[in-house]
Formats: C-alpha cells, sequence, structure tokens
C-alpha cells in the first residue's frame, strides 16, 4: 500500500491510486486535467497535507471548497433527462419494430427481451472499468459518446426513408432489407452500451459529491437517493406521455429526435458542471484484489488462527499508516477467509500470500451481500407483473374512470408512476422524519434493511390484492357485465410504494455497504437483479403454461388470473421470509476509519 508499514513482515508494496475528494478539471484545459489524472503522484509527495484537508482541495486552486448543491442538483437534472431519453426509446421498441419494420411477433419480442437484457448487463461490466481504471466521470464521458451516436443513428434509421421499409399497403407489408436491420440495431445497441455505461456510474458518482464522515451531509445523501430515483420515475412518466405521443402521432423520426436532444442537454449540462465535482480516483482493479484474498486463503488454508483473530497484535495484517484507504472492522463470520491474512504462513509474504483485515473484510461483504442480492432478483419478478399480467388483467375491464374518461390500459402504468411520486414525496418529507424522530438519538430513522423489507411486505399484499379483483372480476364477467378499470389502482398504489421504499433502499445499500473501490460494481447489481428478474418472470410463466394451461388462457374470463396472481403472492411472501432471515443475520460493513470521502 502506499507508503505503509505494515505490522510483521509486509507484502511488497502494490500501487494504489489515493482515495481522494478532488474537483474534477474543467473539460477541455490541459493543464487541469493532467493535475486530476496525477492525483497519485501528487498526494505522495505532498505528506503535509493532511487527510481532512486534503478531501476538500480542488484539482484548479488547491483551495477549500465546502459542499454545495451544485454537483447533486446537475446530476439529478442529468439522470432525468437520460431517463427521458432512454424511456423514449425503450417504452415503444416493439411497436416500432412492427408497425415500421415489419417484424413478426416472435421476432420482435425475442429482439426487445435481448435488448433488454444487454441493457441492463452492460452496466456491470463497464462498472469494472469504472471502478478500476477510469474512474466514474471519464466512464460517464466515454459512455455519452456511444450514447449520443446511437440516438442519432436511431434518428436518422426513422427519417432517411431507405434506412427503413415502405408503408404498408393494404395488407401487404415489406419486411425491412438486412441493410435496414443492421443500420437499426447498430444505432440500438450503441445506445444500449452508451445507457449501460452512464447507469453503471452515474448514481455512485452522485453519491461521492456528499462526505461520508460528515453526518449533516449523510442525511443529504440520503434524500439525494430519494429523489434521484424520483427523477428516474419522472422521466419515464414524460417518455411515456409526451414522447409516446409524438412517436405515434407525429412522427417517430421526431420523438427519437426528443430522445436525442435531451441527452444532449444531460451531456452539456454535465460537462458545463465539471469544475463543481468532487472526483474519486480509481483504485485498481476490485477482480484482482478478491482472487487475492481467495488464493492466498486457500495456499494458507491448514494455518490456524487464533480463537479471538482480529486487527493489530492480534495476528492479522492490517497496514498501519495510510491516510487515503478505508479501513474495515475485522468482523466474525467467514474465518476461512481470515487465513489470507494470517502472518507468517508458509515464510512466503507475496501479495498473493498476504492480504490486509480491509481486504479480507471487502471480500466478506461481496459474500453477505449476494444472498441478499437474490432475493433482490425474486422480488424484481414480482414487481414484473405491474406491466405483463397487470396490464392483460386491466384488457378485459371497462377502462372508463367515473363512467366518461376513457384511460388507455397500457397508461395506467404511467399512473402507476404518478403514485410512486407521490410515495417519494411522502417517504421524504414525513416517513424518514418521523422515523429520525422517533428512532434512537442520531439514528437515520429507518435503516436500508428495514425499508427493503417494507417494500417486500407491500408487494405481497399487492399481489393478493390483484388476485382478490381478478376473483371478483371473474364473478361480475360470469354475470355478463363488466368491472371498472378504477378497481385496479389499489394494486398500483402499493406497488408503487413497494416500489419507492425497496427500490431507494436498494440503491442506497449496494452503494453504502460496498467497499470504496467496488461502489460502481455494487451499485449495479440493481440492475444486474432486475435483468435476471425479467427472466425469472418468463420462466415462471412458461411453467405455469406447461403445467396449469386453464390458469392462463386467451380468454381470461374462461382462465383463472387470480390464481397466478396467488402464486405470486406465496412466491413474494416466500422471499420476504427468506429476506428476514438473512437480513436478521447480516452483518453490515464496519469502517475504522473513513477515508477523506469522495
Amino acid at each position: 500500500m502506499n507508503g505503509a508499514k505494515a505490522h510483521g513482515p509486509a507484502p511488497p508494496a502494490r500501487p494504489r491510486p489515493p482515495l481522494k475528494d478532488e474537483m474534477a478539471s474543467s473539460a477541455g484545459n490541459g493543464k487541469e486535467t493532467a493535475a486530476l489524472e496525477s492525483g497519485q503522484a501528487s498526494s505522495s509527495s505532498s505528506s503535509s497535507s493532511s487527510p481532512a484537508a486534503a478531501a476538500k482541495m480542488t484539482a484548479v486552486a488547491g483551495k477549500p471548497r465546502p459542499f454545495t448543491w451544485t454537483g447533486p442538483a446537475i446530476v439529478m437534472g442529468f439522470e432525468l433527462l437520460e431517463s427521458i431519453a432512454f424511456s423514449g426509446v425503450a417504452l415503444n421498441l416493439v411497436i416500432y419494430l412492427g408497425t415500421v419494420l415489419h417484424g413478426t411477433t416472435a421476432f420482435n419480442a425475442a429482439h426487445v427481451d435481448t435488448w433488454n437484457g444487454t441493457t441492463f448487463i452492460v452496466p456491470v461490466l463497464v462498472a469494472f472499468l469504472a471502478d478500476s481504471c477510469w474512474g466514474k466521470y471519464n466512464t460517464i464521458v466515454v459512455s455519452l459518446l456511444f450514447y449520443l451516436a446511437g440516438l442519432v443513428l436511431l434518428t436518422l434509421s426513422a427519417a432517411i426513408s431507405p434506412f427503413r421499409p415502405s408503408s404498408c399497403q393494404g395488407l401487404s407489408c415489406p419486411p425491412a432489407s438486412r441493410t435496414q436491420f443492421s443500420v437499426f440495431f447498430a444505432a440500438l445497441y450503441l445506445t444500449s452500451i452508451g445507457t449501460g455505461g452512464v447507469k453503471s456510474a452515474l448514481l455512485p458518482f452522485g453519491a461521492e459529491q456528499y462526505d461520508d464522515s460528515s453526518p449533516e451531509e449523510s442525511r443529504r445523501k440520503q434524500s439525494f437517493f430519494t429523489w434521484f430515483f424520483g427523477a428516474i420515475n419522472l422521466g419515464i412518466f414524460v417518455a411515456g406521455t409526451l414522447v409516446s405521443w409524438l412517436q405515434q402521432n407525429v412522427s417517430w423520426a421526431l420523438g427519437f429526435g426528443v430522445s436525442a436532444l435531451c441527452l444532449l442537454l444531460a451531456a452539456a449540462g454535465f460537462l458545463a458542471g465539471t469544475p463543481w465535482y468532487r472526483v474519486q480516483l480509481p483504485a485498481g482493479s476490485p477482480l484482482r484484489d478478491i482472487l487475492r484474498v481467495v488464493v492466498a486463503s486457500v495456499k494458507k488454508r491448514k494455518t490456524r488462527l487464533p480463537a479471538a483473530a482480529g486487527q493489530g497484535d492480534l495476528g492479522l495484517h492490517e497496514v498501519a499508516e495510510d491516510d487515503d484507504l478505508q479501513k474495515l472492522v475485522h468482523t466474525k463470520g467467514l474465518r476461512c477467509l481470515d487465513k489470507a491474512a494470517a502472518k507468517g504462513g508458509d515464510g512466503h509474504e507475496g501479495p498473493w500470500n498476504l492480504c490486509t483485515v480491509s481486504e479480507v473484510e471487502a471480500v466478506k461483504i461481496l459474500a453477505r451481500m449476494v444472498p441478499i442480492w437474490v432475493t433482490c432478483v425474486l422480488y424484481a419478478a414480482s414487481l414484473g407483473q405491474m406491466t405483463t399480467t397487470f396490464i392483460q388483467q386491466g384488457m378485459t375491464m371497462d377502462n372508463k374512470l367515473l363512467g366518461k374518461v376513457k384511460v388507455p390500459v397500457a397508461s395506467m402504468v404511467s399512473i402507476e408512476v404518478v403514485f410512486m411520486l407521490l410515495w417519494v414525496l411522502l417517504h421524504d418529507a414525513v416517513i424518514m422524519p418521523l422515523a429520525r424522530k422517533w428512532g434512537r438519538a442520531g439514528s437515520a430513522g429507518l435503516s436500508q434493511l428495514q425499508r427493503m423489507g417494507v417494500g417486500r411486505v407491500l408487494v405481497v399484499l399487492a399481489m393478493a390484492t390483484a388476485a382478490l379483483v381478478e376473483s371478483r372480476r371473474l364473478r361480475v364477467a360470469g354475470a355478463g357485465r363488466k368491472m371498472g378499470i378504477a378497481w385496479q389502482v389499489p394494486q398500483f398504489v402499493l406497488v408503487a410504494g413497494s416500489d419507492v421504499f425497496c427500490g431507494i433502499a436498494q440503491l442506497e445499500f449496494f452503494y453504502g455497504e460496498a467497499p470504496a473501490s467496488m461502489r460502481s460494481i455494487c451499485s449495479a447489481f440493481s440492475f444486474l437483479a432486475l435483468s435476471l428478474g425479467f427472466y425469472v418472470n418468463s420462466v415462471v410463466v412458461t411453467a405455469v403454461a406447461a403445467l396449469r394451461p386453464g390458469w392462463l388462457t386467451r380468454d381470461l374470463n374462461e382462465g383463472h388470473l387470480d390464481y397466478y396472481f396467488w402464486l405470486w403472492a406465496v412466491i413474494s411472501a416466500g422471499n420476504l421470509l427468506l429476506y428476514l432471515l438473512l437480513a436478521a443475520r447480516y452483518t453490515p460493513k464496519q469502517v475504522l476509519r473513513h477515508s477523506p470521502s469522495p
């Protein structure tokens, strides 16, 4: 480690960039950029600067700078515009494939699923680059280049006649040519790479604008997660109403052009805000550190540990001095990994034979997070009913509200976003302040794990409510009448509340619990859970269709969609119980000393 002296024989030092809180240089200024990128060398030479002072330094003037809302506000505005841009493509993609490119139903569904899966897996892959070498700021900038190129090409493919097939003539619809499909999918996957890169880095970058060592800034950061989540959903609402209307009633090229314009504005605002950002430098490959711990623990598997092995003089290795390194407290459990930090071993103290307690604890954190993450996958699959079976249920109902206003069934998803924004206001302005007031002195109110539990309870209630509504709908349909679509409102309200409690808490949990060098990777876990949730949902539907064909019939009045909802209520309840067991046994991250917070 940087200039560290370990207790006992130390492994050869491996260069690690400092975890500093710096201000990024303004775009296009070569000297300022060089100052930012050479942070490691400058910090090593300026040993007189304390960590606290370094935390407030800028790469431009080297002067202390207090917290301002400028950086986080720009990030939230960026996310709002990016959400409009992405949702403007994603929400109506299957319609464009069918009505403009004249793809078959199976072709369209397969490619939309593949694109969605790719889009939510890319963040995990790009996160490794963000945490190990590029840094989050550079990752966002590079991703924007792919993103803008994809949206511009997508707009051109919809606007220029040779890039799309001619319109249908009666029942004859000429299919798109190989070249037309190639241009379209090239644009689509450039967009996928771009949005995946942005998703992997933007949230942790925004969270880095807050100093974890300051209680006041920690409270502000909790609000940041809430409003970041709100910005995502407000963007979905705008895209699902305004952009979708433009695409289907004016022109697809104009709709895609609005998405491109939103992203261009987001990029311009993000780059303009560069002088106000706090930037954390990358800390080297986290995958390498994980492998070092695993390899060292396997090599020293026969090593005996003290009964109360811990840091310091109890036999485990830790660096003595490293102002920029976040040190983690030794925890019980997974003692087999502690052997990687055991001194002595086989006498070889290289980096693949001896690790620090903090490096071992980082791997333990990941191991403890994985079971919690598995329950997030099942939770995401439950939420998936909102855009599938809830819509199918609504299509069999009378879609007039108050007997007069005709509501498109698919717009119930947009209405759910409105409920979600109301839940966000309630969550941040009422529930969390009351929880802090009634909780222990100095507490943050409801913990992340508690809020994730509340979200899982609400999704169980939502599935049960949907089942009860469907049972009543079948009885009404049996009498030759249609039940009003307003009966679906309670289940959408519950899903919205569940998404707010669980969604915000998951963002905080995977960022806050992550080791400092793995925050982009762990933040991307939420997107990976969402991606896998789609696949789990598909597997359950396929299994039910094969084993209980009478449940999901073509005519829902002759089937038992209520049984299917009860099945998901049971799955969600089982997932809740599993989560409660895991959450009760979960050992949270304990920091011995904060690094100068990004």
